[in-house]
C-alpha cells in the first residue's frame, strides 16, 4: 500500500552516503511539509490584508513605535513608545529597521514575516526529526503537527520576539546533534538578540549534554552574557522590576486585571494558569500522541519500526528537564526571569510534536502491517482515520488559524489624526486607544494594550495617567479635565456614545485596578449624575464617526473659562 510505504519507509544509514538516494526518499515529504506551511501562512495572510486597518494584537505593542524608522519625528518624547522600544530585543528591532530602510513598512513586514519563519521552522524540524528517527514520513507528520499547533496559537503570527523561539531552538537542536559548535555560538547570539529567555534554555541543554567540557561551557556562557547585556541595560532604564511581594499585591496581576498571573485557586494557578500553569493548552489533539512514545519504546517487540530510533532521542527528555527547571526557577524569582510559561509552552510544543510524529508513524506501521497479515479491516480503517484527522482536523476545528488580528473601521478618525501635528496627544479610555498609535501614528495618554505592570519606572507613570483620566472624564466639573490637559499636554479627547453609561465603564475590567476613582466614577454614573465632559460632546466635537466622538482639548478649556 502506497500510504504505508510513504509514512513508514526508513532511511538506511548505509545509504545516506548516496546523496541521490537520500534526496529521493526525503524530497516528497519535505515538499509536502513546506506546502502545508505555506498554505497555513496564506490563510493567515488572507486575514491580515482583508482591509486597510488590520493589525495583530501583540504586534501593536512591538511594531507601532518602529514607525520611527520611517519618520524620525513620530512619537518623539513619548513615554509609551520609549518604553516598548527599551524592552524590544536589539536583534528583532534591527531586523525591522533594516526592512524599513529597504522601504518595507513595519506593519506590513509583521504580516508577511510569519510565512518565512514558518518555512525555517519546517525545514529545521524536518531534518531534526531525521537525526532522531530516520523515517521521512515521521518527519512529515511531526512538522505538520508542529505547524498546525503554531497556527492554533497566535505566537508565530504575532511576528513579535516570541515568534523567533521555534526557528531558533529547532536550529539550535539540529546543530547540537550535528556537533557544529560555530553554528551553536551563532544561535546563542541570535537567541539573545531576538528572544532572551531562549538563551537560558539553550545553556541548560548544553550544561546537560556537555557538562564535562568546562572550557566550552564557560566560553558560550560568557558569549550569552555579552549578547544579553544591551537588552538588560536598556530595559532597566524603566526599572526596577516589581518584586514578588509587590506583584502579589497588585490587582493588575490578578483575575480581571490587565495581565492576570495570580489565581485564588492554587490548582488552576499551578496547572493551567495562562502565565503560571505547567500544562500548555496544545492543539491539535493528535499532538498529545507524543505522550505514548515512552510506552511504545518499551514495546519494541510489538512495534518493530521503533527499533530505528536513534540514541539522539534522549534530547527530548533533556529539553523537558531544562524547561521544568527554568519553569520553577521563574516562579521562585518571579518576574526576574520573565513568566514561567515562557520556558515550557514553546519547548513542550516542539517536543510533543516530534514525539507525536514518531508515535503516529510507528502506530501506522503496526496497523498497516497487521492489516496486510490478518486482513482485519478495522485496522485499515483506523489507520486511514488517523491520516485523515492528521490532514483535515484544522479545517473542521472552527478556529483555525488563530491569528488575533484586530480590525478597525474608524478610518475617518485615523485620517483626521494623521493630518494633525505629529506631537499631538490623544486621551481616551476607549479600546480604540490600542489602535491609534498603529493606524494614526499619533501618541496616546494611556491604553490597555500598553499598560504593562512590570517595570515600576514606567507603570507608575501609566497608573497615575489612568487615574487622572478616569477622574477627569467622570468628574462633575471641568476642573479635573483642565488639570489633565495642562499636566500632560492633551490635544484631543476621544469618547464614545456610550462612554457615560455604567455598563461601559464596568465592562472595562482592567480599569477596576485603579481605585478608588473607578468605584467613585461607577457610583456617580449609577446615581445618574452627568459628568461635565458629557455636556461638551456636541460643542467640542471635531470628528464624529460611528460610535466615536473626538473632542478638541482647546474647546474644553474655553468652555471652562466661559463657566
Amino acid at each position: 500500500m502506497y500510504l504505508h510505504k510513504f509514512f513508514t519507509t526508513s532511511i538506511n544509514p548505509a545509504s545516506i552516503s548516496s546523496r541521490q538516494n537520500f534526496r529521493k526518499l526525503t524530497l516528497l515529504p519535505l515538499i509536502l511539509s513546506l506546502g502545508f506551511s505555506i498554505f497555513y501562512a496564506i490563510l493567515g495572510l488572507q486575514r491580515a490584508f482583508r482591509s486597510e486597518y488590520v493589525a495583530q494584537d501583540d504586534a501593536r505593542e512591538y511594531v507601532f513605535w518602529m514607525q520611527r524608522f520611517i519618520d524620525s519625528e513620530l512619537f518623539q518624547h513619548d513615554l509609551i513608545a520609549d518604553y516598548f522600544q527599551s524592552i524590544t530585543p536589539w536583534g528583532y528591532a534591527t531586523l525591522y529597521k533594516l526592512m524599513a530602510n529597504l522601504g518595507v513598512n513595519p506593519l506590513i513586514f509583521s504580516k508577511i514575516l510569519p510565512m518565512f519563519l514558518g518555512l525555517i521552522i519546517t525545514i529545521y524540524c524536518f531534518y531534526l526529526c531525521l537525526q532522531i528517527f530516520p523515517v521521512p514520513g515521521a518527519a512529515f507528520i511531526a512538522t505538520l503537527i508542529l505547524n498546525q499547533s503554531l497556527w492554533f496559537k497566535s505566537d508565530l503570527v504575532s511576528a513579535t520576539p516570541k515568534s523567533f523561539f521555534s526557528p531558533l531552538i529547532l536550529a539550535f537542536l539540529y546543530y547540537l546533534i550535528k556537533d557544529s559548535r560555530l553554528n551553536l555560538c551563532l544561535l546563542i547570539m541570535l537567541a539573545g538578540l531576538f528572544y532572551p529567555p531562549l538563551v537560558f534554555i539553550c545553556l541548560g541543554i548544553l550544561l546537560i549534554r556537555l557538562r564535562q567540557n568546562y572550557l566550552w561551557l564557560i566560553t558560550i556562557t560568557g558569549l550569552a552574557f555579552l549578547v544579553m547585556l544591551p537588552y538588560i541595560l536598556t530595559s532597566s532604564q524603566f526599572g526596577p522590576v516589581v518584586t514578588a511581594t509587590q506583584a502579589s499585591m497588585m490587582p493588575e496581576l490578578w483575575p480581571e486585571g490587565r495581565h492576570p498571573f495570580f489565581q485564588p485557586n492554587p490548582v488552576r494557578f499551578w496547572l493551567i494558569g495562562q502565565h503560571s500553569g505547567i500544562f500548555p493548552p496544545l492543539m491539535p489533539p493528535l499532538i498529545w500522541m507524543g505522550l505514548f512514545l515512552p510506552l511504545i519504546i518499551r514495546k519494541r517487540d510489538k512495534f518493530p519500526l521503533i527499533n530505528r530510533l536513534y540514541l539522539q532521542v534522549k534530547i527530548l527528555p533533556q529539553i523537558i528537564i531544562v524547561s521544568l527547571t527554568l519553569f520553577f526557577a521563574a516562579h521562585a524569582f518571579l518576574l526576574k526571569l520573565f513568566f514561567p510559561t515562557r520556558y515550557t509552552i514553546h519547548t513542550f510544543r516542539i517536543v510533543m510534536a516530534i514525539a507525536a510524529g514518531i508515535s503516529l508513524t510507528v502506530i501506522l506501521d503496526w496497523l498497516f502491517q497487521t492489516y496486510r497479515q490478518k486482513r482485519k479491516f478495522w485496522q485499515l480503517g483506523l489507520a486511514l482515520t488517523l491520516v485523515l484527522v492528521l490532514l483535515l482536523y484544522p479545517n473542521f476545528s472552527g478556529r483555525f488559524p488563530t491569528t488575533d488580528y484586530r480590525q478597525s473601521t474608524a478610518s475617518a478618525l485615523y485620517k483626521f489624526l494623521q493630518q494633525q501635528p505629529k506631537d499631538i496627544l490623544v486621551a481616551t479610555l476607549s479600546d480604540e486607544a490600542d489602535n491609534i498609535p498603529t493606524f494614526a501614528q499619533r501618541p496616546i495618554l494611556v491604553g490597555r494594550e500598553y499598560a504593562l505592570p512590570f517595570h515600576l519606572g514606567y507603570y507608575s507613570q501609566i497608573r497615575q495617567r489612568t487615574i487622572d483620566l478616569i477622574q477627569a472624564q467622570y468628574s462633575q466639573d471641568l476642573t479635573s479635565a483642565k488639570q489633565l490637559i495642562h499636566k500632560y499636554g492633551v490635544d484631543f479627547w476621544l469618547v464614545e456614545n456610550t462612554s457615560f453609561q455604567v455598563t461601559y465603564l464596568t465592562s472595562k475590567t482592567w480599569l477596576k485596578s485603579f481605585q478608588p476613582v473607578f468605584t467613585e466614577a461607577v457610583n456617580n454614573l449609577s446615581q445618574t449624575k452627568t459628568p461635565a465632559l458629557a455636556t461638551l460632546t456636541k460643542t467640542c466635537a471635531v470628528v464624529e464617526v460611528e460610535n466615536f466622538i473626538l473632542l478638541k482639548a482647546e474647546c474644553i478649556l474655553n468652555s471652562l473659562q466661559r463657566d
